[in-house]
């Protein structure tokens, strides 16, 4: 089970779009809520870290793939959707890593941390999900919708924001070159 108590959702099924939608609206909340200092801002940083994974992964190992075999999108594009989860994982760790939830340090990552995924989120909804929804039909959608759910919700099941698999996850993206600032080109 996951090892925070703040509720992220647990879709089943649904047009992908639209349950990726719902997931970009949960980020913005979480990230709302983590530059606030009134709020559990330690709870809050793990169901971001849970939340960030599981849709991270859930993307890449189902819906890129998906849209580029549909040809949706390009190879660029989820590249570079890739490259960005990377970067936010990156990003996402060195929040992790702060023993205090307080103070500068801790703001300065937040602000790092919101300004990687607000561009990813903004960016993804262009140049992925509006060719998905132009050239996929509504029952694959319906279909990679289930099983994106699926997924994702087994990997927030899974603890899969812990910090020693974000650590993993950044390492592993280090060793393929997504980290590279040159790892679009």
């Amino acid at each position: 089970m996951t090892a925070t108590p703040i509720d992220l959702g647990r879709p089943v099924a649904g047009d992908v779009v639209e349950l990726i939608l719902d997931d970009h609206r949960r980020f913005e909340t979480l990230l709302r809520q983590l530059r606030d200092a009134s709020s559990d801002r330690d709870a809050v940083r793990r169901a971001l870290a849970a939340l960030h994974v599981a849709h991270a992964e859930a993307e890449e190992r189902h819906v890129y793939p998906t849209l580029r075999d549909d040809h949706a999108i390009g190879d660029h594009e989820a590249q570079h959707g890739e490259h960005e989860h990377a970067e936010g994982n990156q990003a996402l760790l060195d929040v992790l890593e702060l023993t205090s939830v307080e103070g500068e340090e801790f703001d300065e990552a937040v602000e790092e941390l919101s300004r990687l995924i607000n561009h990813h989120l903004t960016e993804e909804e262009l140049t992925i999900l509006n060719p998905a929804r132009a050239k996929v039909s509504a029952p694959e959608l319906a279909e990679l919708g289930t099983v994106f759910a699926t997924e994702r919700n087994a990997l927030i099941d899974g603890d899969c924001g812990r910090l020693d698999n974000v650590r993993a996850i950044v390492a592993r993206a280090e060793q393929e070159g997504l980290l590279d600032e040159d790892a679009e080109d």
